[in-house]
């Protein structure tokens, strides 16, 4: 059977998607929290196999100047499959009409996204709820 592409939100099992991040593992999300930010998302795909969320990502995007793709997640039983790949590219495409398309690259995933197309910035700043927690991690820099 292959594998189904969905671009909605409409019929998602949010426990279902929190369990994906889990899974994947990118950590735990709330699924209220996950239903807000899908639902005030511009873009979704989000990836079955035979009735399964495998796969998901989304863009939060203002339909011409901004598009960030985000929170992109695939099961470790289909990773190395070019899923991920897929997703964000679909996403891209999506996107095409926005005068730029940003995302933020986990630790050590800066050269898949870069066979993506995209290039490093060097004046992106940011501020997280969990400051000490990512600048811990390395994600952020205190270069004060």
């Amino acid at each position: 059977m292959p594998l189904e592409w969905i671009h909605s939100s409409e019929n998602l099992d949010w426990d279902e998607l929190s369990q994906l991040y889990l899974d994947a593992p990118l950590g735990y999300k709330a699924p209220a929290d996950l239903k807000i930010a899908f639902s005030n998302s511009m873009f979704k795909c989000l990836v079955y196999d035979d009735g399964k969320l495998i796969a998901a990502g989304r863009a939060l995007a203002d339909g011409t100047d901004c598009s960030y793709i985000c929170d992109v997640a695939v099961h470790p039983k289909y990773q190395g499959m070019g899923l991920g790949r897929d997703i964000v590219s679909k996403l891209v495409e999506f996107s095409k009409k926005h005068k730029k398309i940003i995302l933020y690259a986990a630790i050590g995933k800066e050269a898949f996204y870069k066979k993506l197309g995209f290039k490093r910035m060097t004046t992106a700043m940011a501020i997280f709820k969990n400051q000490a927690e990512v600048l811990e991690s390395g994600i952020v820099v205190d270069d004060s």
